[in-house]
């Protein structure tokens, strides 16, 4: 059994994510054991549910994984876990598309047969509330709600009169509330949030959270509602315990943390290990590395500390030249770009592999699903595989001279290629997920085998 539950919002804003935190506190501080998953792509809040539960949170996609893939995740993250809390995005309708719950977080508590917890914000309004819930109960009928928590009540009469309303129109019971101001803002999504968490600059803010979840809401309401699951059904999965025969790079720090676990796993899965290493403490590229992958993160935020590392870049820029097989996306990508303009006008050097300059904008420059398919054999793809994923970055990047570009990618409005390509470097703003194409984590790793059998042949 894998007691679980969603948590739903009414729309983005209504304090799904600070409700979600709060439980996971809530409940460790009683001793159990949490397992964090997010709807969709998205590294931000995941990174409050491990900092919080202490074990790895994980994306639930049902548009980027396959469907066994889908419950192969969850179920090796659910493993151990006491409790899991499945954080939803958006409205709990919203997804792919207005005429079908397609990658919503609808779609997903039906895959895990999970009851829902649906977070309601009360602000100037009562019996009007019964209304919102009776609507999200009724326009999917499969869909169950097992329970609602308000948000932004006025006070306790305030609330009272809206659980009163509810569980007399919608027969579900609504299991707690907050108040105004009875918890901070959650802290705005800015792109220096990470590190932040990391320092543990935010852990009185957790046990914040915590503490007003557990004044205002029913937390054994809310065990024995995720309890009221069924069992789904057996995954078979096998870790691969291959010998390890190839050693890859990771670049892991506070400037460069976006990773799917199960991008790190699969390669582990596939023969590698892993040696992590910190370009941004001065920390050159790990002797005996056979290929390296540089994920997204924050390089804007060190751009600077970056810049100044000469040893490291160098170290980098070496093994590229000699032929090193590099995967690199979004903070990776710019972070292999001639150099990154700060939204201060700042020019910062980065490490000139490819033929372009990346600038930093106040607004978001791209935001959604990606579906890429490779224009030419690449370091992860061959010509013409596809694999999906997802793009989310600040920056715009323009070229100083022609390259070749990695993929045609395709998002809801448009297509076009994008990304960078050359023999053994393979980069681009897409944050691909491994496990929506096995074949990648397949072929890099052997990409980095025969990188590594050239070498030993010059000895």
């Amino acid at each position: 059994m894998n007691p679980r539950i969603v948590i739903a919002g009414t729309g983005s804003g209504t304090g799904k994510t600070t409700i979600s935190i709060g439980l996971m506190a809530a409940l460790k501080k009683q001793g159990m054991t949490v397992q964090g998953f997010k709807c969709g792509p998205d590294y931000i809040d995941p990174s409050y549910h491990t900092a919080v539960t202490g074990r790895a949170s994980r994306n639930l996609d049902s548009w980027m994984l396959p469907e066994d893939t889908f419950f192969e995740v969850f179920h090796r993250g659910s493993q151990g876990a006491d409790i899991s809390i499945i954080e939803g995005v958006m409205g709990m309708y919203d997804g792919k598309s207005p005429e079908s719950d397609k990658g919503s977080t609808a779609e997903i508590a039906k895959m895990l047969a999970a009851p829902i917890i649906l977070v309601v914000n009360i602000s100037a309004m009562a019996r009007s509330a019964a209304a919102i819930v009776k609507g999200f109960q009724t326009l999917s009928p499969d869909v169950q709600i097992g329970g609602v928590i308000v948000n932004q009540a006025g006070s306790e009469g305030h609330y009272q009169l809206c659980k009163q309303a509810i569980e007399k129109e919608c027969g579900v019971p609504v299991v707690g509330y907050l108040k105004k101001g009875d918890v901070p803002s959650i802290p705005a999504r800015h792109l220096g949030l990470i590190p932040a968490i990391e320092r543990g600059e935010m852990d009185s803010f957790f046990d914040e959270l915590g503490d007003a979840v557990t004044a205002g809401i029913n937390l054994e309401k809310i065990q024995e509602i995720a309890n009221q699951t069924v069992e789904l059904p057996e995954v078979t999965y096998v870790r691969q315990k291959s010998v390890k025969s190839v050693r890859i790079a990771v670049a892991y720090d506070t400037a460069f943390n976006f990773y799917y676990p199960e991008n790190l796993e699969l390669l582990e899965e596939q023969g590698a290990a892993l040696l992590y290493f910190s370009p941004l403490k001065g920390e050159l590229l790990p002797e005996g590395s056979d290929a390296l992958y540089i994920g997204g993160g924050f390089p804007e935020e060190f751009a600077e500390e970056l810049a100044k590392r000469e040893r490291v870049k160098d170290s980098i820029k070496s093994a590229i030249t000699d032929g090193m097989p590099v995967y690199a996306e979004c903070g990776g990508f710019m972070y292999l770009t001639e150099a990154l303009v700060t939204t201060d006008g700042k020019r910062h050097p980065m490490l000139g592999v490819i033929p372009a300059a990346v600038e930093m904008k106040k607004r978001l420059a791209a935001l959604g699903y990606r579906e890429v398919t490779a224009l030419q054999d690449t370091v992860i793809l061959r010509k013409g595989e596809s694999a999906k994923g997802h793009e989310f970055h600040y920056s715009v990047s323009t070229a100083t001279k022609p390259y070749e570009n990695a993929y045609e990618v395709k998002a809801r409005r448009k297509s076009g290629p994008e990304g960078y390509v050359a023999p053994n470097v393979t980069a681009s703003y897409a944050h691909i997920h491994f496990a929506s194409n096995p074949v990648i984590p397949a072929r890099f790793v052997s990409k980095a085998r025969e990188w590594r059998a050239a070498q030993e042949e010059k000895v």
